[in-house]
């Protein structure tokens, strides 16, 4: 799917999702599991300091976005965004990586800043638990993208996903054997590595 990309404060994308579409999202608006008409990734200054809700909610009046949708925030350049497809599953993340952090690091080791934002979309619907596993495949898949690039983390402290499909009776399965879930989880591979790749390229080289 191909963002629409605003330039307001910062640029931010933005995807219109189809009629009838529900996500499961740890977006800062819109997290959970519940109908989705729309994802937005923002770009926000290193320094930031707004009320993220405030900030998002402003966004959505500014745009006249409709119903209810997903609203995510990083400090990376979203118009670096990339993409990665893999039979039907469509994945978009932004890739900021200046402090990654193991999952299980001690409390004091934890670092806020630096940010993967992941979008993706499956095309068939899919019920609450294969949309909740469904994270965990992602998430395992972002993590295997690391590490393979010798990332020293799982991810960042800060890090979203939003997961969307149409509504409808789903597939009960979203793990990374299920038909589905290995699809995403290419996907999500696929984009990470060139995400990370790329910020490699532009911030350490």
């Amino acid at each position: 799917m191909i963002p629409e990309i605003h330039r307001l404060d910062r640029p931010l994308l933005l995807w219109r999702l189809p009629a009838h579409s529900r996500a499961v999202s740890t977006a800062v608006t819109g997290g959970g599991i519940g109908p989705c008409e729309w994802v937005m990734n923002v770009e926000v200054h290193n320094a930031y300091h707004r009320d993220p809700v405030e900030h998002l909610t402003e966004l959505v009046t500014e745009l006249g976005l409709p119903g209810r949708g997903a609203g995510m925030l990083t400090a990376a350049e979203v118009q670096r965004y990339v993409t990665a497809s893999d039979e039907g599953v469509d994945c978009a993340a932004t890739v900021g990586l200046s402090h990654p952090v193991f999952a299980a690091a001690p409390a004091e080791e934890v670092r806020l800043i630096g940010t993967i934002n992941t979008f993706c979309w499956v095309p068939v619907p899919l019920s609450d638990a294969a949309l909740v596993n469904a994270v965990v495949t992602a998430t395992e898949a972002k993590t295997q993208a690391l590490t393979e690039l010798g990332v020293p983390g799982t991810g960042t402290a800060s890090d979203a996903i939003v997961i969307a499909c149409p509504d409808g009776l789903g597939e009960q399965f979203g793990g990374p054997r299920s038909p589905w879930g290995a699809r995403l989880a290419r996907a999500v591979h696929a984009a990470t590595v060139q995400g990370t790749r790329d910020w490699i390229e532009l911030y350490e080289t």
